[in-house]
């Protein structure tokens, strides 16, 4: 079929094209009919432009033009036009001026579409996900891509301002199950053995510093098979980097600098670096998480000292055998009602602790149910070390150290929506840092990497390693977002005997590191330099960049939480020929 290719896009119109013959090519958005003249919102992804069809201009193409309906894709020429006085349109680019239709070419007619194409969509997401090129034709969906793309260029700009190099790691490695489960691949021309696409580059990006590559980065596409939710994917994209002759703060300090930049280009705000650093100790008796959101305040207090010699046993004998009490004041929570309380620790109980205890500073005075075991004295102290006002309620949770400090977190989060503390238009980037290298795994009764195998002890900690290893610390760091991890990285292990030793208290034995790890441990043999380095998660980081309530919002092609694609329905069966190739047989 023959037409007029575009001259313009649909938002490239302005007044200062009025009297110019153009042609714009896109997808008919609304059309309606006043009166014997049609008018139609033509669109495509740069926009929308008011097309009107008169039949006192040109009668058989006004006829034509009657046959329109939305999504149809059309080529249509005309002459651009000042709007009559009265009727721009502010919320269009283009809303200054028509075109005024002279010819029109059907490039295809639609039907009815399952949902209609519009920014607010108020419908099933699995209906969105299955007709996903229609859900891309939406507005929001095109500017989440659109700042997708943005986040990938500056990437690229700013680590070719540092010297950095692009380099492709290969997607079929070899298998190192350590952490998320991997996924397989098996060889047709190897029978019975199989690839694993990599959950991240970490050992190819090593060997590249073994190679002398001092600066790499790459936008890569990684695998986890596990379970999903609003902010995880089965495939998801990092921005990895790694670097040699560093230490922690030249890390930091790299990716600082991409941060500034991210935020100046695509929200338009200046941040400052060097950001905030928390330990991990910190942020976890603080804020109940090692991802803290510090938009709002809602600080914690260790009140293990002041109600370990009190009359209440459920404090005392809690710290007794090592465990923590601890709680935070809400500001005005002292209103609320005995069922809102009720609510509350119901709600706590859920969390896996034993229950909930709190204090009311009134007017009159303390109001609480372990008065009687405190005295009001120490009730007035936990209200004074708490920072508690009159009109606030103290909040309080008694457990071992993991499960006191993990449940106020949460407590701490529900309690800043419930009173609408978080500042939605509100930044905040800060570090942890100081993480233990190792945590204890109860179903495996083993160690396993807090962060991953390769990452390297605190200096000073070192010798724990022979000792209490559970005490050491590693050399590993994550960059907060808005309470996000956006980013996770750490100095790596670049001495093959301490590798060993690691992997070792890991439980992965000399034969085993050998078998998965074995080319790494050798390429250290032959001079490794020190490094370091750090991932990002891309797919998160676009999500809070666009104020999306999941990543699924901000990948073209994104799985359900069950892992199916709707849209193109994989996974899928295969032909027996195929399995047959594969030497596979299924059950």
């Amino acid at each position: 079929m023959q037409y007029n290719k575009r001259t313009h896009t649909c938002g490239e119109l302005r007044s200062s094209h009025i009297g110019q013959t153009v042609t714009l090519t896109g997808w008919v958005d609304t059309r309606r009919d006043l009166g014997g003249v049609i008018f139609i919102d033509l669109r495509d992804r740069y926009g929308k432009t008011q097309v009107v069809f008169n039949p006192q201009h040109h009668e058989a193409i006004h006829t034509l033009a009657k046959e329109l309906r939305t999504e149809f894709v059309i080529s249509v020429s005309g002459t651009v036009e000042r709007r009559p006085g009265g009727t721009d349109n502010a919320k269009l680019s283009t809303g200054e001026i028509d075109v005024l239709g002279h010819t029109l070419t059907i490039l295809n007619k639609a039907e009815t579409t399952p949902f209609p194409i519009e920014d607010k969509l108020d419908t099933n997401e699995d209906l969105r996900l299955k007709y996903r090129y229609l859900d891309l034709r939406r507005a929001p969906m095109q500017q989440n891509l659109l700042l997708r793309h943005k986040m990938y260029q500056i990437t690229r700009r700013y680590f070719d301002e540092h010297s950095f190099l692009e380099v492709e790691t290969p997607v079929l490695m070899k298998s190192t199950p350590e952490g998320a489960r991997d996924f397989l691949v098996p060889s047709r021309i190897n029978p019975g053995k199989f690839y694993a696409l990599p959950q991240s580059p970490q050992t190819y990006k090593q060997i590249l510093m073994v190679a002398g590559y001092d600066r790499y980065f790459q936008i890569v596409k990684c695998f986890r098979d596990e379970d999903l939710r609003a902010d995880r994917q089965l495939e998801f994209t990092q921005i990895d980097v790694e670097m040699s002759f560093v230490d922690e703060i030249d890390i930091q300090t790299i990716v600082e600098g991409l941060m500034v930049r991210f935020m100046k280009e695509i929200k338009g705000i200046d941040v400052t670096a060097p950001f905030p650093r928390l330990t991990y100790k910190d942020a976890m008796e603080g804020y109940g998480s090692d991802k803290p959101d510090l938009r709002f305040g809602l600080k914690f207090s260790d009140l293990s000292g002041l109600v370990k010699d009190s009359g209440f046993k459920v404090f005392t004998e809690n710290v007794k055998k090592g465990g923590v009490v601890a709680g935070f004041a809400v500001p005005g929570g002292a209103a609320y009602t005995r069922n809102q309380m009720d609510n509350l620790v119901d709600f706590t109980k859920s969390l896996g602790v034993g229950g909930l205890a709190y204090i009311k500073l009134t007017e009159k005075g303390i109001e609480s149910a372990i008065e009687k075991f405190l005295g009001n004295e120490l009730c007035m102290q936990i209200c004074t070390t708490t920072g508690a006002k009159v009109g606030d309620l103290v909040l309080l949770v008694s457990d071992t150290w993991q499960k006191t400090y993990s449940t106020l977190g949460v407590l701490r989060m529900e309690m800043a929506k419930r009173l609408n503390l978080i500042d939605e238009n509100a930044w905040n980037l800060h570090w942890v840092v100081d993480f233990p290298m190792f945590e204890w795994n109860d179903e495996e009764k083993r160690y396993v990497a807090m962060h991953h195998p390769f990452t390297a002890p605190k200096p000073e900690d070192a010798h724990l390693l022979d000792g209490d290893a559970s005490k050491a610390r590693a050399r590993a760091y994550d960059l907060v977002m808005n309470g996000n991890e956006i980013a996770g990285g750490s100095i790596r292990i670049y001495d093959s005997a301490l590798q060993s030793k690691v992997f070792g208290l890991l439980g992965i034995g000399p034969e085993e590191a050998k078998m998965k790890f074995g080319f790494m441990l050798d390429a250290f043999k032959y001079g490794a330099p020190p490094h370091g380095g750090i991932a990002f998660g891309l797919d998160r980081m676009a999500m809070l960049f666009a104020g999306a309530k999941s990543i699924r919002d901000v990948i073209a092609f994104p799985k359900t939480s069950s892992g199916i694609s709707l849209m193109d329905e994989n996974p899928s069966e295969v032909d027996k020929k195929q399995l047959d190739e594969l030497h596979i047989k299924l059950k």
